[in-house]
Order: structure tokens, then C-alpha cells, then sequence
């Protein structure tokens, strides 16, 4: 049997319909961190959203931390039940804050004992990986690099016994280069694993950063860049599509869909993009 790539979604695409976002902020004032809630409206739930997703032909989800309404022991088992009888893979869940770089020491620790606590969520949950950024500092700074890998090999140690895999992504500053991403995962001795975003890399050499990155990838973000109306630029998503297919990829295709108008409906103009793919 041959394997193949298959469709994933990330509840990013789905943020305006989820219910609140809790966003994790850094409170100078007080030294720790804080929730900020952005109200949204709520059209499904997380935990209806597994069974949601099979019935739309998704295999697999992947969640941003600000979207658990809940980190209890009884919410996550529920979620992961939800998981299990809907049939898909919970692939990743996306921590969407963190400074790995922070030269401030104290700033820093706090930030990776927060990660620590998000992959005890993530085990809890069933979810496979857990998505670390890479950090904010100059990626021109060597220093920047050791010190995100030191960083990034510390939560793997953390992870390893509870069958979670550390990952990190083309985002932020640190690794928006594939010169940093590739120099990570060879520092974390191929315990780290990578996402690749369409929408991260930019300039002239985008598709070349791909190419480089996309075959040592376990999971692709596949947004496609889109106008006002949010009508994609198929052809510009294509040429990123082109990279995947010639890297022999065969891992899901997380659709990510952030512009304006009805949410499912501009998933559907990026899943009609990715179909012939797969």
C-alpha cells in the first residue's frame, strides 16, 4: 500500500467559529503570565468538532492552544474520547505563545515551564505532537540558534516519556529561514520534528526555503494567500503544492484558511486547491 498525503485542518481556520480564544500574554507588572479572552462566536464546539471534521472527510486536527475552553482531567478525557469515536488523528496541538530566546532568564523559564504544562495537556488529550515556535530573536544570531536548540532538546527530554513529539515551524523569527529550521532538527539529533507553513516563508526564494524544508516535514500548512474577498491565488498555492508532490511528502495537509467571509466556505475554495494533490 502506498501512502499518501491527507487532509488535516487546523482550528485556526476555524477561529471565528469556536467560541472565545484565550490568548497567553506576559504580565511585566505582575512577572507571569495572563489569559486575555477575545469573545468570538460559537457555531461548534471543540468537542464536537473531531466528529464534525470526520463527516466533512478530514483525517486528522490540529488545535490551538487558545481554543481549549478546559485543561481539566475530565475535559481532556472527553476530548479525547471525542477523538477516538470520530476516528481521526489528533496530530498536533499548536502552543501559539512562547519566547524560547528571551534573553530574559526569568521571562524565559516561565515560558518553557508553560510549554511543559501544555505537553501534559496534549498527552492528556491523545494528541501526537506539540508545535513549539522556535523564537523570536534575530536569526542571524548563532547564539539565538544554540540556545533555541538547547531550549527545544530540553522540552523533547520533557515530552520523550509522554508520547509526545516536540515539533517546531518556519514561524517567527528564528526560523524563518530553512538554514535555521534544518540546523534545529540537526542539533535535537532527529528527536525534533517540523512544520511547514506556505504563508511563512516570503520573498523571492519562498519555493526554494520550501524545497528545503518541506522533506524533513511531518505536517504541512497549507494557507493559501487570498485577496480581499478571500479568494485564494491558486496559482502562487499551486507552485507550494508543486514542492510538496516532488518531495514525496506523505503526511497530512493541514488547510489553513484565515480571511474574511464564512470560514467553511473559504476552507472549501483551499480544500478544492489541495484535492488533486492527494
Amino acid at each position: 500500500m502506498i501512502a499518501v498525503p491527507y487532509l488535516s485542518l487546523t482550528t485556526w481556520s476555524l477561529h471565528r467559529n469556536l467560541g472565545p480564544m484565550r490568548w497567553t500574554k506576559w504580565d511585566e507588572e505582575r512577572g507571569a503570565h495572563a489569559t486575555v479572552v477575545d469573545e468570538q462566536p460559537q457555531t461548534v464546539s471543540l468537542l464536537e468538532l473531531p466528529g464534525v471534521l470526520m463527516s466533512r472527510g478530514f483525517a486528522a486536527m490540529e488545535v490551538c492552544h487558545f481554543h481549549f475552553p478546559d485543561t481539566s482531567e475530565s475535559y481532556l478525557r472527553e476530548l479525547r474520547g471525542a477523538v477516538e469515536r470520530a476516528g481521526i488523528r489528533f496530530y498536533t496541538l499548536l502552543a501559539d505563545y512562547g519566547d524560547i530566546t528571551n534573553p530574559d532568564e526569568r521571562r524565559r523559564e516561565a515560558d518553557i515551564e508553560w510549554m511543559k504544562g501544555w505537553i501534559d495537556v496534549a498527552s492528556a488529550a491523545g494528541a501526537e505532537r506539540i508545535r513549539i515556535i522556535g523564537g523570536d530573536a534575530d536569526p542571524a544570531s548563532r547564539e539565538a540558534v544554540a540556545l533555541a536548540a538547547a531550549q527545544l532538546q530540553r522540552l523533547v527530554d520533557y515530552a520523550r516519556d509522554k508520547n509526545v513529539k516536540v515539533v517546531t515551524e518556519n514561524f517567527h523569527p528564528l526560523t524563518s529561514t530553512a538554514d535555521n529550521c534544518l540546523a534545529l532538527l540537526d542539533a535535537c539529533g532527529g528527536e525534533l520534528g517540523l512544520t511547514s507553513d506556505f504563508g511563512n516563508f516570503k520573498g523571492p526564494a519562498k519555493l526554494q526555503e520550501l524545497s528545503r524544508t518541506v522533506p524533513r516535514s511531518e505536517s504541512i500548512h497549507a494557507k493559501a494567500m487570498t485577496d480581499g474577498s478571500g479568494l485564494p491565488d491558486a496559482e502562487e498555492f499551486r507552485s507550494c503544492m508543486d514542492v510538496v508532490r516532488q518531495s514525496g511528502y506523505e503526511g497530512p495537509i493541514t488547510l489553513v484558511y484565515d480571511g474574511p467571509g464564512d470560514m467553511w466556505a473559504g476552507i472549501e475554495r483551499v480544500r478544492e486547491l489541495v484535492e488533486p494533490y492527494l
